[in-house]
């Protein structure tokens, strides 16, 4: 079966970094698309970054040039290299991939930005 454990998050704070990790199974890595979301309390579920089966990368304009995703395929894992956090990019970071129609989820890590 499908399965997507995130870890790496934690309470950093604002400038510092973090760096998360995805170790997926269940499926053949190398052939999907990889998406990192996050949620933050009361607000609904948004996209973070994504790094498609070529390499190629889309990021949104709120974390540009902060955040990096990456990926080996050789451990079956993608990574969300986070620097210059700021608070509001706190939330549960979530990694997702979309196997045909059907969406898959971790359980999510808690990143908390705060002084």
């Amino acid at each position: 079966q499908v399965q997507l454990v995130e870890s790496g998050g934690g309470l950093v704070q604002p400038g510092g970094s973090l760096r998360l990790s995805c170790a997926a199974s269940g499926f053949i890595f190398s052939l999907y698309s990889m998406n990192w979301y996050r949620q933050a309390p009361g607000k609904e579920r948004e996209l973070v970054a994504a790094i498609h089966k070529g390499g190629s990368t889309n990021s949104a304009d709120s974390v540009k040039g902060r955040f990096t995703i990456s990926r080996d395929n050789a451990k079956n894992t993608v990574y969300l290299q986070m620097n210059s956090l700021k608070p509001e990019d706190t939330a549960v970071y979530y990694c997702n991939v979309y196997l045909g129609k059907e969406a898959y989820w971790g359980q999510g890590t808690q990143v908390t930005v705060s002084s």
